[in-house]
């Protein structure tokens, strides 16, 4: 088994470098660790934040992939089996969930159930046809029938439920652990100088909000041994596997696009704040004449022209998943094209009037370089919105992969993402009986993940926004 590095995957990991290192500067900087603990004073701002970083850690555990080498002779009959068994490209969460990937049916089941979703034609021994509900290869085969499924569920649910309490008290004990280290193991100090409820974090929420995702992942993760949780779609494949999946793509394209469109907005906004005049005036013919083109028809064109540049040299590629990953990055690379209008714009508009202001005019007078003062007061005093539009236009992103995989001009069809969960289960709706369950995890996870970022842009609008009232 060796390492195969993806494209997505090291700018993912890239990213992750970034976080890291900004991390390390909030944590230099008095001012902006405030205004962070601002932010994730409220209840809500914390609780969406465990949200996405849940997310983001199913994401980076499907950003690291393996492939297993080809057996030689002197390889042993379990490692030929092996290699013939888990051929093509795997991520690190599909070693960890391999009965998700590998326990497939023959096609429709329904949530937790033990037979199949539509009849079949059987024969029996004198030969009559019947049409009868076959039961199912993997799901639901420990049920002997004596108890209810409910019953079954119900008790099962008993062993995630005991391992997110041992979870979580190990995490407070930490938590706790550490607070106590920092006053150097002095119980008067650490008990006396507890700081005010209102200037604490709602550590509440947070151990709330933990716990309830631990305990749902960890159900999911224990029944599907027993049950495919939610059914299987037409090909008989897990539906729970395709929306965890599903993740990477959703939190790629709502990150990545962001490494493409902030260096165009960030310059190009700037510039024309800044130095105006014929430069202005181009900057603004340019985003202006971007906007007035449909983005879908754009984004449609370019991925046409993209799928013709694929299909005509296949030889690049050495296998599907490097295909569809290279699709998936020029996706993300003409969103962030056709995405930084609307925040260059807004820093156009922010750098007209800094630029005005007392201190970059004595800056001017006193012989700084334009590009100093662009990096010393007008770049810092931006950085607000740039981070309240990203933050916010994350979740219109995940969306738009969703309508554009549904369109048919979004990721590769082999690629899990929700959209195209969703266009596939365009047709299921419509045939009888109706197959609801691949809409509804798409939707579930897709909502989630959006209301969670909508719901922690919103705070952090709130706290970064200089106009609010204090």
């Amino acid at each position: 088994m060796s390492f195969v590095w993806l494209w997505t995957d090291i700018l993912v990991w890239t990213l992750v470098l970034v976080l890291i290192g900004a991390v390390r500067s909030i944590r230099r900087s008095e001012q902006i660790r405030k205004q962070w603990f601002n932010i994730l004073k409220s209840p809500v701002a914390m609780s969406a934040a465990i949200v996405l970083s849940f997310y983001l850690l199913f994401a980076l555990l499907d950003s690291v992939h393996f492939q297993y080498t080809q057996p030689t002779s002197d390889s042993s009959t379990e490692q030929r089996s092996l290699a013939v068994h888990e051929q093509g490209v795997l991520s690190l969460l599909d070693i960890l969930v391999p009965h998700l990937r590998t326990q497939t049916e023959r096609t429709y089941s329904a949530p937790f159930a033990t037979h199949e979703y539509s009849t079949s034609l059987s024969y029996d021994e004198s030969g009559v046809v019947s049409q009868v509900y076959r039961p199912l290869q993997f799901g639901g085969q420990h049920w002997t029938g004596k108890h209810s499924i409910l019953d079954d569920v119900m008790v099962k649910t008993a062993i995630p439920f005991l391992f997110t309490c041992i979870i979580i008290a190990i995490i407070f004990a930490i938590h706790l652990g550490w607070g106590f280290l920092k006053t150097r193991g002095n119980y008067i100090d650490y008990y006396e100088n507890q700081p005010d409820p209102k200037d604490e974090l709602p550590w509440g929420a947070a151990y709330f909000t933990l716990f309830v995702l631990i305990f749902l992942f960890s159900w999911f993760f224990y029944l599907s041994h027993y049950y495919h949780v939610l059914g299987t779609d037409k090909v008989g494949q897990d539906v729970l596997y395709q929306a965890i999946k599903s993740i990477r793509t959703g939190v790629l394209i709502g990150l990545l696009t962001t490494l493409v469109m902030l260096p165009l907005a960030l310059i190009l906004g700037i510039s024309a704040g800044y130095f105006k005049g014929w430069v202005d005036d181009v900057i603004q013919y340019l985003y202006t004449t971007l906007n007035s083109i449909p983005g879908v028809l754009l984004i449609a064109a370019a991925v046409l022209m993209m799928q013709v540049m694929i299909a005509n040299n296949s030889d690049w590629f050495g296998s599907t998943e490097e295909r569809a990953d290279l699709r998936l990055l020029f996706l993300i690379f003409i969103l962030g094209l056709t995405s930084w209008t609307g925040l260059c714009r807004l820093l156009r508009a922010e750098t007209l009037k800094i630029s005005q202001v007392e201190y970059v005019t004595a800056a001017k007078a006193f012989g700084l370089s334009p590009f100093r003062i662009i990096q010393k007061h007008i770049t810092p005093n931006l950085m607000h919105l740039v981070l309240i539009a990203l933050v916010l236009d994350f979740s219109g992103l995940v969306l738009a992969e969703a309508v554009l995989s549904y369109v048919g001009v979004g990721v590769d069809p082999t690629t899990a993402s929700w959209g195209n969960m969703i266009n596939q289960a365009r047709l299921e709706m419509a045939r009888e009986p109706m197959v609801w369950w691949s809409l509804f995890s798409a939707f579930a996870f897709m909502f989630t993940l959006v209301l969670a970022a909508n719901l922690f842009s919103d705070r952090v609008q709130t706290v970064l926004d200089p106009r609010r009232k204090h």
